[in-house]
């Protein structure tokens, strides 16, 4: 199958630092203090930040004690990541790479993969994600997945989004594909009088399609949570997905 548009280049830039910074500082505590609670992390934990971004969740975890290394494919992402790291005066070793073909085998004692980073490519190219997490983990060690509780987002689903910041905005035109089940946007940047337009989708899934998918790709222990750590309701409107190798 043929890997869906996505413009990796011209979504994951200053752009989307820029609109939405504010969002993700205001997680960054709670999304820390959540991860650590749930994969029952300590100080010396080995911890690979999958899809790190500029390292919001890495470099606070580090700072708590975890061997932590993020990977993600876009380099304006990890320079940011490696200048707050060295501000924060943390040690977190930042790669550039692709998920899908990931150069550890049985280091992790845990993976995280947040902020629905899951999704991107075909349906052959999430599996293969998948699998590349299981080589990576030790036995016993632990993928925690972060992304939309479907069974609540379809409910609130909207043709259009809109972030804005001062007179600029992203504006993200979304279409729902009930045959891949992707959500398939166009994003329109309104930034300092430029206009772009950049093409991306998001494949959707519900528990118990991506918990038979991580059991084919190995892992044993599946459980699924909401954002407050309690066990996933349909009233969450996130999903905590927790595998066990």
């Amino acid at each position: 199958m043929a890997e869906p548009e996505f413009d990796t280049e011209g979504l994951f830039d200053d752009d989307y630092l820029y609109f939405y910074s504010e969002l993700t500082d205001a997680r960054n505590a709670e999304d820390t203090e959540l991860i650590w609670n749930l994969l029952r992390l300590e100080p010396g934990t080995e911890l690979l930040d999958l899809a790190c971004g500029h390292g919001r969740l890495a470099n606070p975890l580090a700072a708590r004690g975890c061997r932590v290394t993020g990977l993600d494919y876009t380099q304006v992402f990890l320079d940011k990541a490696r200048a707050d790291a060295e501000t924060l005066g943390v040690q977190v070793e930042y790669v550039r790479g692709d998920m899908r073909e990931l150069p550890w085998t049985g280091r992790f004692d845990a993976v995280i993969n947040w902020f629905t980073a899951f999704g991107y490519f075909s349906d052959e190219g999430n599996r293969r994600v998948l699998e590349q997490v299981h080589n990576a983990l030790r036995p016993g060690g632990k993928f925690a997945l972060e992304l939309n509780n479907v069974v609540n987002l379809l409910r609130r689903y909207q043709d259009s989004v809109v972030r804005q910041v001062g007179e600029d905005m992203a504006i993200d035109q979304h279409r729902l594909d009930p045959i891949t089940f992707r959500s398939i946007v166009e994003r329109t940047i309104i930034r300092d009088g430029r206009i772009r337009r950049v093409p991306y989708s998001v494949r959707f899934f519900a528990f118990p399609e991506l918990r038979d998918w991580l059991h084919q790709a190995g892992f044993r222990e599946v459980e699924g949570y909401g954002a407050d750590g309690a066990p996933l309701t349909a009233e969450h409107r996130r999903m905590i997905v927790i595998a066990e190798r």
